[in-house]
């Protein structure tokens, strides 16, 4: 059976002005975990520029491996959140990201701390789950795994079991090293087109652009669907304006490339996590954004730390999750399967 979904909304309250959005997805034939403490629930945060759902295809993946035939690797459930400034949630807070406090000043701490917050609601708000009692497993690309770093060290502590990061946007050496990667994502996300006629001309854009078109069909599907919202002109009542635009608008996005501590706090927590559980690191072969030096210093123990495994998932670039869905669907599955406990068994070898 399909992959189902279900979503949910949480907020605004408690003096906190933003909604969190995010998505609970199963696999029917998993749902026999359901009251099994041991069984995983995922956590999974999205890189900038994108919205939960691009996780859909990689998820996918993973869930079918675990519910095939001798996989021991019980996965109850997965969510996946959108970055409040990003997505549906982008959508939704539209008014309030134009505020003082949110305006142009968006970072990985604020995504991480949205997440926090969704997670520590328990039973009477959002997910209505008390998240504290789960078998819970981190999984973040690029900001979102910067965030998911973050999100460790929070408090009170929200108790995860391991991490699976993929692409971490981080430099232990220092930011120098990502100063040129951050100018070059500045200028692009101000430069890049974000205002179409309609959902069809922004599909035919994405899909000529030599960087969108690299990506799976089902992500460039999924973009247009949850990343891309009826412009704000549309909404007046004299000569309306019925384009689309971008959910993650181009200031917004340009915003979390200029987070100064972006790349650099996450490595305490990073050293943190490492000492604490098992974190599972996922890089891509092909060097497109993040330099090699970054990466070697990532892998460096006096910088990093002792990962519980390191996979390079080969002929692919920084955008992992978008360009090779399946094969990092396969690779999470690996990580979670190597790992001793009731839960995992390497019994069943992925197909890459």
């Amino acid at each position: 059976m399909s992959m189902q979904a279900e979503s949910v909304k949480d907020g605004p309250r408690d003096g906190y002005a933003l909604v969190t959005t995010a998505k609970r997805y199963w696999l029917p034939e998993l749902e026999r975990y359901a009251a099994d403490p041991e069984a995983l629930t995922l956590v999974l945060l999205h890189s900038t520029s994108f919205h939960k759902e691009t996780w859909e295809p990689s998820l996918e993946k993973l869930l079918t491996l675990a519910a095939q035939p001798g996989s021991r690797v019980k996965i109850r459930e997965a969510w996946a959140l959108d970055c409040p400034n990003h997505g549906e949630a982008g959508h939704l807070n539209e008014r309030v990201l134009n505020l003082p406090e949110f305006r142009n000043n968006f970072t990985c701490e604020k995504y991480a701390k949205a997440a926090h917050r969704f997670l520590s609601d328990g039973p009477l708000h959002g997910a209505r789950v008390d998240f504290r009692k789960r078998n819970l497993v981190g999984i973040g690309h690029s900001l979102g795994g910067n965030a998911l770093l973050i999100l460790q060290h929070l408090e009170p502590r929200i108790p995860f079991k391991s991490l699976v990061i993929v692409e971490p946007l981080i430099s232990p050496a220092g930011p120098r090293y990502l100063n040129k990667l951050r100018s070059i994502l500045v200028k692009g996300a101000h430069e890049r087109r974000d205002v179409w006629p309609d959902r069809e001309q922004a599909m035919a854009a994405l899909r000529r652009r030599e960087r969108t078109r690299k990506w799976d069909s089902r992500i460039t599907d999924l973009f247009v669907k949850h990343a891309i919202v009826p412009h704000p002109g549309s909404y007046e009542e004299e000569t309306p304006y019925l384009g689309v635009t971008l959910a993650c608008t181009r200031d917004q996005e340009a915003a979390m490339y200029r987070d100064a501590d972006g790349p650099t706090k996450p490595v305490q927590d990073l050293k943190k996590a490492c000492a604490a559980l098992p974190v599972h690191l996922v890089l891509a072969a092909v060097n497109d954004f993040i330099p090699a030096r970054v990466h070697a210093a990532i892998l460096d123990p006096q910088y990093g730390g002792r990962y519980a495994s390191v996979r390079k998932i080969e002929g692919v670039g920084h955008l992992v999750p978008q360009e090779a869905p399946d094969k990092l669907g396969a690779v999470m599955y690996e990580a979670l399967a190597s790992e001793p406990g009731p839960s995992n068994s390497d019994s069943v070898k992925p197909k890459l």
